[in-house]
């Protein structure tokens, strides 16, 4: 209770301060809230191991074989698979954050909403007694664990696949952002 009493004092001391642009910015993160408000009230079932979060094949085949080099004998076949791992795992760290234009009053609408948001996943997940237990008895906790080495295995494999389109003279996305291939170097198109 008191989380959701300092996320809305803070929402509010955002509308003042930024004027009425926050009014704007604060609608957004009401709907953000009204959004998310579904999810967060079902973390329970994550707990209770009747809700899973679906790992991605891509993620599956680099767990399976993370150096695996079948079919990658292009540059644009390795660009292709660094793409795929992309859309599963969000941005790489060598790509730069993208500019999305928003205001200050914007931020602190979107931090009051995730905090609104967390607060009610909190509320909801801790009438679960013995929650740890629960998570073990259930396979959530073995699932969690799952996912995440899905995702470590994903970024190993994309780290990996960049090394080689370096290797090969490729261009970005086949290789690190920042690398820039040798005029005439390639070996591989």
């Amino acid at each position: 209770m008191r989380k959701a009493v300092f996320v809305v004092g803070v929402a509010a001391m955002a509308m003042v301060l930024s004027g009425c642009q926050a009014v704007r910015s604060v609608g957004g993160g009401v709907g953000e809230v009204r959004e998310g408000f579904g999810d967060a009230v079902a973390a329970p079932l994550e707990d209770l191991n009747l809700r899973r979060q679906e790992i991605p094949i891509v993620l599956l085949q680099a767990q399976a074989n993370p150096y695996d080099l079948r079919n990658l004998d292009q540059c644009t076949s390795i660009a292709a698979e660094v793409r795929r791992l992309d859309d599963a795992l969000g941005p790489d760290a060598d790509e730069p954050p993208a500019p999305d234009g928003r205001l200050i009053s914007e931020y602190a609408s979107d931090a009051a909403a995730d905090a609104t948001l967390a607060a009610i996943r909190d509320t909801t997940t801790d009438f679960i007694p013995m929650r740890s237990w629960v998570r073990r008895l259930t396979g959530a906790e073995q699932h969690s664990r799952q996912v995440q080495g899905a995702i470590q295995a994903g970024r190993i494999r994309r780290a990996f696949l960049k090394g080689i389109g370096m290797r090969e003279n490729c261009a970005p996305p086949a290789a690190p952002r920042w690398f820039t291939p040798e005029p005439g170097g390639a070996r591989r198109r």
